[in-house]
């Protein structure tokens, strides 16, 4: 009865610890990052910018610091106010992600793409790119 009960315990914790980091691993990091666009919270966006990053909007590309990217981003958003925005599609590999949606903003509609990665347990911007779609 106590091999039993032993195993049944180190079975049950090993269960939880799966679990936990089944729920770690399936965090969608577009989630804050979809609102941030919708919304078009530059400010609270930029903080999910890598220190540098390719930002490109509407063909203009530029590699850029944080604050730089932000200050793009938030030109963008006041000539194109946002009013909702929606992932479409996602993909992942190893360290980095994935997702083009589309956002409707100043009574036209864009299509974003956004590059992620993984560094120091820590996801972070390293593209974004919104384009008008014609």
């Amino acid at each position: 009865m106590r091999i039993s009960m032993k195993l049944f315990l180190a079975t049950a914790a090993l269960l939880l610890c799966l679990s936990a980091n089944a729920a770690k691993d399936s965090y969608d990091v577009f989630v804050p990052i979809s609102k941030y666009l919708g919304s078009g919270d530059a400010e609270s966006l930029s903080a999910w910018f890598s220190d540098n990053l390719e930002i490109s909007i509407m063909s203009s590309t530029n590699d850029s610091s944080r604050n730089q990217a932000k200050q793009i981003l938030k030109s963008f958003f006041e000539s194109h106010t946002p009013r909702s925005f929606e992932i479409n599609h996602t993909a992942s590999r190893s360290n980095s992600k994935y997702a083009l949606g589309y956002l409707n903003a100043g009574g036209e509609l864009f299509e974003v793409t956004i590059f992620v990665s993984k560094s120091k347990d820590r996801y972070t911007i390293q593209q974004l790119k919104i384009d008008r779609i014609r």
